[in-house]
């Protein structure tokens, strides 16, 4: 499998482009970017051949099977497109896009394209949560009651840029985390949010975006999810709770890209540490893409599932810019 990669993103060159030589038989064959010079640094630092300004000039290249977008977010959009219609599968950074609507023509044309289209929701490929997801679904706590993630976090000073100070590129934390956290819980109880209150603000670090969030939402069962997701968090750590009718999953620094963290059940009996596997998750990711790839199976997290995550995200930002409960849109998906 020949890959290009549409982005040269800190991302990329620290976790996905080892992911992608990890799998069997792969090559990076090109790496685009907008500046010539660093696209030649990322590519000669990294081994790739080749480096793009041009979109076109890169997807033209009959020996690509493959894309990784990892660009600014408003960039997403139109750059899955032109990979779709060159026949490209496509690997796509969350959010899929700034707005709805174009999540969903990407998702919609990539099926009628008849190439694979997947989210790169890094955190349901966790041993850690692969873990929780079991207990869950064998009914280790019985009915989940509610569910809390905390994600506030210092986001790290190289990251910070667009991400703190351009709305138009899709900044601010909701765009960056909340779907996230949506994912999460979307892939352990197996069901979308239906409705969310929120309120945002800017705790020190947003210039003109939202550094930090909070909401609740309302799953169509009756759970209650509580979420708090920030930039500003020097000390707070991350993780998930699931609280139920026969027990409890407490599991701390579990959000982050490292297999790291610890689960905790606690039931009638006690408390149980919970083990699980320290792979790599965006090595197995990467392995379920280029198995659905190949007619085996379906990705992590699809592009469907990037459609929901937006969705949710997009409600918690209009909840909090009216101090309204919002329905979640999920534009018929």
């Amino acid at each position: 499998m020949r890959w290009g990669l549409v982005g040269a993103s800190r991302i990329a060159s620290g976790f996905m482009i080892d992911a992608i030589r990890a799998q069997a038989d792969t090559e990076i064959l090109s790496v685009l970017s907008s500046s010539a010079a660093r696209g030649r640094e990322f590519a000669e630092e990294n081994n790739i051949a080749r480096s793009h300004t041009d979109l076109d000039a890169l997807l033209a290249d009959p020996d690509l099977d493959a894309v990784y977008i990892s660009t600014t977010n408003e960039k997403h959009h139109p750059q899955a497109l032109a990979a779709i219609a060159a026949g490209k599968h496509v690997l796509c950074e969350k959010p899929l896009a700034m707005s709805l609507n174009e999540a969903i023509e990407m998702v919609r044309t990539a099926s009628e394209k008849g190439v694979v289209f997947a989210t790169n929701h890094h955190l349901r490929n966790a041993g850690s949560h692969l873990a929780i997801k079991e207990l869950i679904a064998t009914g280790r706590i019985g009915d989940v009651l509610s569910a809390r993630v905390f994600h506030a976090v210092n986001l790290p000073e190289q990251l910070r840029g667009w991400r703190i100070n351009d709305a138009a590129a899709g900044g601010g934390v909701i765009p960056d985390i909340v779907v996230h956290d949506a994912d999460t819980i979307r892939f352990h109880l197996d069901e979308d949010p239906a409705m969310v209150v929120a309120q945002a603000g800017i705790s020190g670090m947003g210039e003109g975006v939202e550094d930090s969030v909070m909401s609740v939402w309302t799953m169509p069962s009756g759970i209650m999810v509580e979420t708090h997701e920030s930039f500003t968090h020097r000390f707070a750590g991350t993780g998930v709770e699931f609280h139920g009718t026969e027990g409890s999953v407490i599991a701390r620094d579990v959000m982050t890209q490292q297999p790291v963290g610890e689960i905790r059940l606690v039931d009638g009996a006690g408390q149980h540490e919970i083990p699980f596997e320290t792979h790599n998750l965006y090595i197995r990711s990467l392995g379920l893409f280029q198995a659905a790839v190949e007619g085996r199976g379906r990705p992590s997290a699809d592009g469907v599932d990037g459609i929901k995550s937006l969705a949710v995200a997009l409600a918690v930002r209009e909840a909090a810019r009216t101090g309204r409960a919002v329905d979640v849109d999920y534009g018929g998906f």
